[in-house]
């Protein structure tokens, strides 16, 4: 498994707009992608997984995917919805 400790960024935190985004990257992966943020661990198909996490902005949360040769830009895609320019 690769692991990438993100920081997160969007102003309302981890709001439906953003984890719809998250669930649909990782959905098109194909294997499981999770995140892991203030005890909590969901898998990323999990729209309402997610959000019970309810994780704010300024919040530490770990991506976690399978070790792919996609996963990589998976994690770049995912840290970039948590964390836009």
């Amino acid at each position: 498994m690769l692991r990438r400790r993100v920081t997160v960024g969007v102003d309302d935190g981890a709001h439906a707009r953003p984890v719809a985004e998250l669930a649909r990257l990782a959905q098109a992966h194909g294997s499981p992608v999770r995140l892991t943020a203030l005890g909590g661990t969901a898998e990323l198909t999990s729209v309402l997984a997610v959000m019970d996490l309810a994780i704010v902005a300024g919040d530490e949360v770990t991506l976690e995917v399978a070790d792919s040769a996609g996963a990589p830009a998976l994690l770049d895609a995912l840290e970039a919805v948590l964390r836009p320019q």
